[in-house]
């Protein structure tokens, strides 16, 4: 402080230069009750995820334990429980949602988990990085679950009395069931659900599956007049059996219900008496069949002339009426379509057919044979004049064993021919092996060619000598597991 006078009058200058306090100069009693939380910069502090204010107070323990539980609850993470099952066996259920470190804790209160297990529902997260609920079944367990990431999920970080895992397997309900061994086998003929209630842990079976799944195969073609028309094409097949690992499975599956559709066979083409070049009727296509994410896709069928449908498996070509002049050729259906890897079917067979109609030979062609599982549709080689005029073989279907036994699925339509007074005696195409029908040969008109057998996928005969296509067959899903 500075005092000046200016005449009588005396002034004085009360600023304060800034001074330095020697460390320990300022004892505490002098700063009671001088400053408050609010003037620090931060007023709180963050212990276990939580954000305490200065000067109040927070319990330490890492879990704050609630009263004994003596039914079935969800637990919150950060909080342990002592759990009674004295009365009845009943079920923990984790948090919907978790983030690394939440942490929870089970103790069994009377010693009874023995008689009376305490199941772990995981609700939607891992348990020690499988997708399956946890038993305790030991006297005096204590175990605590701490969350990790998305691939282990909750992972017991301590245990006391707790035995080794127990053994768990699939358990699901749908369709026709079997056993064979260890496996159950759930065979679906039409459509319906297969509805899993637990899956596996690593103590006992795999939480996988193995598939069969087979699309309807396609109708043959119709026929009008004196021609053969093609085989129709064999569902789609695609499968997993046999699976590595000794067929322990290889397709995941979680505690959920799967629709299953079973694709019906197409409707073989019609006959149409009319005029020589009339169009034959167009057969349908196989409808698909669909287990979770696996589609397969229907046979193709037979067009009215000329090429086949795409499909599982193409539908066999028919030769296109093409009276007068060159001989007309017809191309099996794309097999693979759309494309899955393995291949889930193989084309139709071409088909050559013969367009004098100045000769008692006239458009005396064969149709070409349906696609198969195993292999492509047979070719109708066809002829200038003079014949024969054969129909193409349905293509060879696939073996599959997943059923408990061998059976050859997804085989191929024959293609018709034509068998009149004035052509030789034509052979149709044989049904490919696994359900295919064989082609009309006549020579009676106004027959009909043979169906794919149901729930093979195999495709239908083609027609001949003004007769309808075969009816395809139905397809097929059939699902193995590992549940004991």
């Amino acid at each position: 402080m500075t005092i000046s006078k200016i005449g009588s009058k005396a002034l004085v200058d009360c600023s304060v230069a800034a001074v330095d306090i020697a460390d320990g100069s300022i004892t505490t009693a002098k700063l009671a009750g001088s400053i408050t939380n609010a003037k620090l910069a931060n007023s709180s502090v963050t212990i276990n995820s939580t954000s305490v204010s200065l000067g109040a107070s927070i319990n330490l323990n890492a879990l704050d334990w609630q009263t004994v539980q003596t039914t079935g609850f969800t637990a919150v993470a950060g909080k342990g429980y002592f759990c009674n099952t004295t009365s009845a066996a009943f079920t923990v259920t984790l948090p919907a949602s978790a983030t690394l470190g939440d942490t929870i804790a089970l103790k069994d209160y009377a010693g009874t988990f023995g008689t009376n297990n305490l199941t772990i529902n995981r609700n939607g997260h891992n348990i020690q990085g499988v997708a399956s609920n946890a038993l305790i079944s030991t006297n005096r367990a204590s175990v605590v679950l701490v969350y990790v990431d998305t691939t282990r999920g909750w992972e017991f970080t301590t245990e006391s009395n707790v035995a080794a895992l127990t053994p768990q397997y699939i358990s699901a309900t749908g369709g026709t069931v079997a056993t064979s061994g260890n496996f159950k086998i759930h065979t679906f003929t039409g459509d319906g659900c297969f509805v899993v209630a637990t899956v596996g842990n690593p103590a006992g079976g795999p939480s996988n599956v193995d598939y069969l799944v087979v699309a309807g195969g396609a109708g043959g073609g119709g026929n009008q007049n004196s021609w053969g028309s093609g085989g129709g094409g064999a569902g789609g097949y695609r499968t997993t059996f046999p699976s590595p690992g000794c067929n322990a499975g290889s397709f995941p599956v979680t505690t959920t219900t799967y629709p299953i559709t079973v694709g019906a066979g197409g409707a073989g083409g019609s006959n149409t008496p009319s005029s020589i070049g009339a169009p034959q009727s167009q057969s349908s296509s196989g409808s698909n069949s669909v287990f979770s994410t696996i589609t397969s896709t229907g046979g193709g069928g037979a067009n009215n002339s000329g090429n086949g449908t795409s499909g599982g498996s193409g539908g066999g070509a028919t030769a296109p009426y093409n009276a007068g002049g060159p001989v007309g050729t017809g191309t099996g259906g794309s097999g693979n379509t759309p494309p899955t890897s393995p291949s889930q079917g193989n084309p139709g067979g071409t088909a050559l057919g013969h367009g004098d109609n100045t000769s008692p030979v006239y458009q005396r062609a064969g149709g070409g044979g349906g696609g198969g599982a195993g292999g492509a549709g047979g070719a109708s080689p066809g002829s200038p004049s003079g014949g024969p005029w054969p129909g193409g073989a349905g293509g060879p279907g696939s073996t599959n064993s997943i059923s408990g036994s061998p059976v050859t699925y997804a085989g191929g339509g024959g293609g018709g021919v034509s068998s009149t007074p004035c052509s030789p005696a034509n052979t149709a195409g044989a049904g490919g092996p696994g359900g295919g029908g064989g082609g009309y040969a006549g020579p009676t008109p106004g027959g009909s060619a043979t169906a794919g057998t149901a729930n093979t996928g195999g495709g239908g005969g083609g027609g001949g000598y003004s007769s309808s296509g075969g009816t395809g067959g139905k397809g097929i899903v059939i699902i193995r597991y590992k549940f004991q």
